[in-house]
């Protein structure tokens, strides 16, 4: 047993039959028009086969999503309430605390003020690997009222990247809890994936998940095992993404840029 699952669904007038693991995130989908089968993870592709056998009818084709198309990049030329690439990091947090400031005064700090520290820390780190032929996003919304922290795009992949607040407090990791200090447990992997998934599906491209501690100074990192597929980075750790590559060309590299600076390509994920 493959432990996949074919989920049939209809994306801009075309059926196609998305291949997902227990969890619900995709690892392939096929598209009946094209009759083209493409991979988000090459080393799946006997299981996938396996599970798309009952509906595959002649020939078709094997391999990784293709880059978007001329008509997709048109989309560089968007309406400024549907771009994205403006966004600061911690967009969404700095709105929130414009729109309802905490008390002046209150026993415990505004826990808002921390995510957004994080979420500037490592999205200002990010924003220097640009020179390197990254290209990243801040505070990409979400239906539901979910967002990605920074997705990150460049010649080693596509990476979301959830920010945490840490302030040298001990970080303890038990796929997928996560807890910060003498805070409560938070299955923090478990959303960082969802939001992996989410990005993958609207990109139709791999998109792998990262939590990056921010602040962490001499902090102390337990991780019970390595989290599966979950990069964990210190804040010290993230310029060594630039070293990546492999995975994109310069082109498509702008291409996914451009169409994930769309607001409305998030509609529907």
């Amino acid at each position: 047993m493959t432990g996949l699952r074919v989920v049939p669904t209809w994306r801009q007038g075309n059926e196609r039959l998305y291949v997902c693991l227990a969890d619900g995130r995709n690892v392939a989908w096929y598209d009946r028009d094209s009759a083209r089968v493409n991979l988000l993870s090459e080393d799946r592709e006997e299981d996938v086969l396996d599970a798309l056998a009952p509906f595959l009818t002649g020939p078709f084709t094997v391999g990784p999503p293709p880059v978007p198309t001329p008509a997709e990049l048109a989309r560089l030329a968007l309406h400024p309430d549907d771009d994205l690439a403006p966004n600061r990091p911690g967009e969404a947090l700095r709105i929130s605390l414009d729109r309802d400031p905490a008390p002046a005064r209150r026993l415990r700090a505004d826990a808002r003020h921390r995510a957004l520290a994080a979420e500037r820390t490592v999205g200002e780190a990010l924003d220097e690997l640009e020179g390197a032929g990254w290209r990243v996003l801040h505070s990409v919304p979400l239906p539901g009222g979910a967002r990605i922290h920074h997705l990150l795009i460049g010649p080693g992949g596509l990476f979301c990247v959830g920010a945490l607040a840490v302030r040298r407090q001990r970080v303890r990791i038990a796929d997928p809890m996560v807890v910060v200090g003498r805070a409560e447990p938070v299955p923090l992997l478990r959303s960082i994936r969802s939001d992996a998934g989410r990005a993958s599906f609207a990109l139709t491209a791999e998109v792998r998940p990262v939590l990056a501690l921010a602040g962490t100074g001499a902090a102390e990192l337990a991780v019970a095992a390595p989290p599966r597929d979950v990069r964990v980075l210190r804040e010290a750790d993230l310029p060594g993404l630039a070293r990546l590559g492999g995975v994109l060309k310069p082109a498509d590299v702008e291409a996914l840029h451009a169409l994930a600076r769309d607001r409305r390509t998030w509609l529907q994920v």
